[in-house]
């Protein structure tokens, strides 16, 4: 503790380690150009007196907030919740806190919200969505800005999400692996661009194996149960040569709802039919009958590399641009492998 008997401050450690103040902040964050010789002398001092941080008073020191604002227009949370621990995970270790704001796909609010949050001073901001298809930048901000799962329409800016392509091709490679030949892909809205990626990584996969995608056999509606429900009621009324015996769906609900439309319709999963999801979402691939195969995006590295990214952009690094793909893993569940 300071010699009066009360909280050391940076002037304290100043004093006793014989430097400055600006000295002692940059020393204590690992920033600037000091001779370690002055770096472990202050950091003695400190640990000597007892020195503790003040938040406030690093942040006017360093003229920084310590803070990062996170964009967000999934109001439902699935894919934010994951991305937000990911980027939490770094920017803690950075003794980084965030500020969410929903702008729930409102552009009005949205503006809102990032006023509010550059009014905050805030060293850095993420946005992010429920979509990966491209959404309107926000333009050209005086902090670091990078976009994580959802990508900007603007060339200039970074994005970087997971690979639907490739997290598709695994899926197939799978299904091929155990045996199956014919091939149905269910899938969400033909619009949203993870359909047509993951579509595209499905036909990419059966080329290689010298097999196509027939496209009576592709079948998009929502993401929803309901609608695997029905897609799978379609599979199973046509003739039995006709028939498919592995299926990848565009979404892990789809997945659900395909896998209990043919349970209904005395079809076993997957003895008969092989059913492979995409997004690993533990409510409704592990509950399900049987607990589902998927395609895991890994949306909390995601949000951990993209936090990292940043990180060293606010702290003078370059961001980068263009959109920057990660790659997807497959999660073996009951749902594909017959017994």
């Amino acid at each position: 503790m300071a010699t009066n008997g009360t909280t050391p401050t940076v002037r304290d450690v100043a004093q006793l380690a014989g430097v400055s103040p600006g000295t002692v902040s940059k020393a204590l964050n690992g920033r600037g150009q000091l001779r370690e010789e002055t770096r472990l002398r202050v950091r003695s001092a400190a640990e000597k007196l007892g020195f503790q941080p003040n938040h406030s008073a690093r942040s006017l020191l360093a003229g920084r907030t310590y803070t990062v604002g996170v964009l967000t227009s999934d109001s439902f949370g699935r894919f934010t919740l994951p991305v937000m621990e990911g980027i939490e995970d770094s920017l803690g270790a950075g003794q980084l806190s965030t500020l969410l704001c929903d702008g729930r796909g409102d552009p009005l609010r949205e503006r809102h919200y990032l006023q509010e949050l550059l009014n905050r001073r805030v060293d850095g901001l993420v946005v992010t969505g429920r979509r990966s298809d491209p959404r309107r930048t926000v333009g050209r901000l005086p902090i670091p800005v990078i976009y994580v799962l959802t990508r900007s329409d603007e060339p200039g800016d970074l994005s970087v999400t997971y690979d639907d392509a490739q997290g598709a091709e695994l899926a197939i490679q799978h299904l091929l692996s155990v045996g199956r030949k014919r091939f149905a892909f269910v899938s969400g809205p033909p619009g949203h661009l993870a359909s047509r990626l993951r579509r595209q990584g499905a036909e990419r996969g059966l080329a290689a194996a010298g097999l196509t995608l027939a496209p009576e056999n592709v079948l998009l509606g929502q993401w929803s149960e309901a609608w695997g429900r029905t897609a799978a009621g379609l599979l199973v009324r046509r003739p039995a040569a006709e028939r498919v015996d592995g299926i990848f769906c565009g979404s892990d609900q789809v997945a659900r709802g395909v896998a209990d439309g043919l349970r209904e319709a005395g079809v076993g999963v997957p003895d008969d039919v092989s059913v492979v999801g995409f997004d690993n979402w533990d409510v409704m691939a592990e509950p399900s009958r049987p607990p589902l195969t998927t395609v895991d995006p890994n949306l909390t590295r995601l949000g951990q590399e993209s936090a990292s990214l940043l990180l060293a952009a606010i702290d003078g690094g370059e961001l980068g641009t263009g959109v920057v793909l990660r790659p997807c893993e497959l999660v073996l569940r009951e749902s594909s492998v017959p017994a």
